[in-house]
């Protein structure tokens, strides 16, 4: 398939706030037709308000198997098919707290939303995109599932699963005309990184040899091009987005 010859449909959850918010602007701006996704009814109803008409929403819990399997039948119902699925939703879940006091239904549900939710929505997108021969997947990961941020166990081992995930779902579609890749942004000024205690974002930053926040626009220019067509030969990797803090 000739992703060239026919509007590109993008599925976006997380995409009511935030990074999902951003990077459904961008593309928007690229003529692709979107599908929001996220928990957030009155979120995805502004947002929409700002895009074109034929942008469709979908409130759906993402750790729910059956809410993402029927979500994802009616997007394609809709649109036709599904050429990029950009999986945006996330929590920090608590932060600030060493190992030892992370509770476990903490850290179940940032992972059930951070890695589980992103595994659902590809293994129901994934099988329309096989028999087309062509999709882009990108999972919004962070630079704390590369190197662990202190305070954060349950979003950083979560980030990390995601990167993991990546790696081997890029091997497994190599040979599909399908790429999966990560994003791995430190620290973007977000609404959720808003709501952190600032000696946690101080200590993310200080870390950054570009002693700053990434931007919104910074980030969704650099997913805009990951999930593009052109974007053809990269695939199982992680794209650094930290201000010089990884450079590997």
């Amino acid at each position: 398939m000739n992703p060239r010859n026919h509007a590109q449909v993008a599925v976006i959850t997380g995409a009511a706030t935030g990074l999902g918010a951003a990077i459904a602007r961008h593309l928007a701006q690229k003529q692709v037709k979107l599908a929001l996704l996220d928990i957030d009814e009155k979120g995805l109803q502004k947002i929409k308000k700002e895009l074109p008409e034929d942008c469709a929403i979908h409130t759906v819990d993402v750790t729910d198997e059956n809410q993402v399997r029927k979500t994802v039948q009616k997007v394609e119902s809709h649109f036709g098919s599904i050429d990029i699925l950009i999986n945006s939703a996330g929590i920090t879940g608590q932060t600030n707290i060493q190992s030892h006091q992370v509770q476990e239904e903490d850290l179940q549900r940032v992972f059930d939303i951070n890695f589980k939710g992103s595994w659902l929505m590809s293994k129901y997108i994934l099988p329309g995109m096989i028999q087309r021969d062509y999709g882009r997947i990108l999972h919004i990961a962070s630079i704390a599932g590369k190197e662990g941020n202190a305070g954060m166990l349950a979003y950083s081992a979560s980030k990390a699963a995601v990167i993991g995930m990546t790696k081997v779902q890029g091997k497994e579609y190599a040979e599909t005309g399908i790429t999966v890749n990560a994003l791995a942004p430190a620290v973007i000024r977000t609404d959720m990184v808003a709501k952190l205690p600032q000696e946690q974002v101080t200590y993310m930053t200080d870390k950054i040899p570009m002693k700053r926040c990434g931007t919104l626009d910074e980030l969704a220019n650099m997913a805009g091009f990951i999930v593009s067509p052109e974007n053809s030969f990269a695939t199982g990797f992680c794209f650094d987005l930290s201000g010089g803090r990884a450079t590997y």
